[in-house]
């Protein structure tokens, strides 16, 4: 039977968390309070925290649950409970949703765990934070975060209604689950990544395949990338047709929409058929103009609007940022397909267009092919056209339809 999971610290959230259940079970669902906290619970809990317990969660951790529960700075103690609860839940088998609720370590603790979980399963967090920065908190997962309002210091007027709203969301969604218009899973997903200055050439490249396959773009803006690679290495993609590979500009010169350093690592792990190409690999983003760092004064820059300005990859950077693809390239054991086009990599990387340097192009390129050891299986395609245009659409649906599965 699965049941609502309500996670808190129950030394400082109990009458929350009771709270909680109440509006839970009232609604039909089963509840489960699991304590995250560092102290003795206020409240009665199914999974304790502590190593009395049978089932426990800092029993879960990367040291034994005692020495969790007795680590006396709070920041360490914080993190290593986030680190055992995200191992403990992921071992639930009867989880039909979960709900969290924090001021900023709790969030920290219980957000670790719910990013853990797959994607879809119905995941809410009230929290004191949540109408700030969240993203550290969410990261690529499909966690709801819920404005506590008041700090989750004791029930009031406010909080009731708050926690009450959020209990009818989180048994909604276990009890309810999403209506789909098309049977599930009766087309494979195709992962893609687009960016603005690739939008003509990922909408054709789409709009060739949706008729065979539930066409799932991601903005390539550091988190739309990591978003992809995870549904890649759930088993929830068929393959990538990755044309935006931007935010590794960002990750190997310091922009704002970096990768990280896993960037092309779940094509490597899973052997995904995967058609790649150098879309937007001319530019590093920035924030606002004067948030370009010092020393680029010279550098070509483009504001694309007043919170985005652009900066031109220079020959050094585009042969490293070569180089680097080709490593991963190396290591993928699927199915590749890489395609270059010669005429431009943006739509901004076009003859006559701001960013166009046929010589920082040609160091990328290169630098690709000299580096990366091409076989039957993986292969390289050069294109005499600019990426935007219909024929580099056409050879890259090509290119995936000789690989697909």
């Amino acid at each position: 039977m699965k049941r609502i999971y309500i996670i808190g610290t129950a030394d400082t959230k109990g009458a929350e968390l009771a709270f909680l259940a109440r509006q839970v079970s009232a609604r039909g669902s089963t509840p489960v309070i699991v304590d995250v906290g560092t102290r003795a619970p206020a409240t009665a809990v199914d999974i304790s925290a502590d190593t009395v317990a049978v089932e426990t969660v800092a029993g879960h951790g990367p040291v034994d649950g005692g020495s969790i529960l007795s680590i006396d700075d709070r920041g360490a103690a914080v993190a290593a409970m986030g680190e055992a609860f995200a191992r403990y839940v992921v071992t639930r088998d009867d989880i039909g949703g979960i709900i969290g609720i924090g001021g900023g370590g709790g969030t920290s603790i219980i957000t670790a765990g719910l990013r853990a979980l797959p994607l879809g399963l119905p995941k809410v967090m009230v929290s004191t934070l949540a109408s700030g920065d969240i993203a550290p908190y969410v990261g690529v997962s499909d966690i709801m975060m819920v404005p506590s309002v008041t700090d989750l210091a004791g029930l009031n007027r406010l909080s009731r209604v708050v926690l009450g709203n959020a209990a009818n969301a989180i048994a909604g969604m276990a009890q309810a689950p999403p209506m789909h218009d098309d049977p599930q899973g009766a087309k494979p997903a195709l992962g893609l990544t687009m960016f603005g200055v690739t939008t003509p050439a990922v909408t054709a490249i789409a709009a060739d395949l949706t008729s065979d396959y539930d066409c799932m773009v991601f903005h390539a803006t550091g988190t739309g990338g990591r978003a992809m690679e995870k549904l890649a290495d759930s088993g929830m993609l068929a393959g990538v047709i990755d044309i935006t590979t931007t935010e590794i500009c960002d990750l190997l010169y310091g922009g704002v929409l970096a990768a990280t350093e896993d960037r092309l690592g779940a094509i490597c792990r899973t052997g995904l058929p995967y058609v790649g190409s150098v879309g937007a690999l001319d530019m590093i983003n920035f924030a606002a103009r004067e948030t370009v760092p010092a020393g680029h004064e010279e550098r070509t820059l483009y504001q694309h609007n007043p919170q985005v300005t652009l900066m031109r990859t220079t020959a050094d950077e585009c042969r490293e940022i070569g180089r680097w693809i080709a490593t991963r390239l190396n290591r993928m054991e699927g199915p590749v397909r890489l395609l270059i086009p010669e005429g431009g990599v943006s739509a901004l990387d076009i003859a006559g267009g701001v960013f166009f340097d046929a010589a920082a192009d040609a160091a990328l390129f290169d630098a690709i092919e000299e580096e990366t050891v091409w076989t039957d299986q993986r292969r390289l395609l050069r294109l005499p056209c600019h990426i935007n245009d219909r024929a580099f659409a056409d050879a890259a649906v090509a290119a995936w339809r000789e690989i697909a599965p």
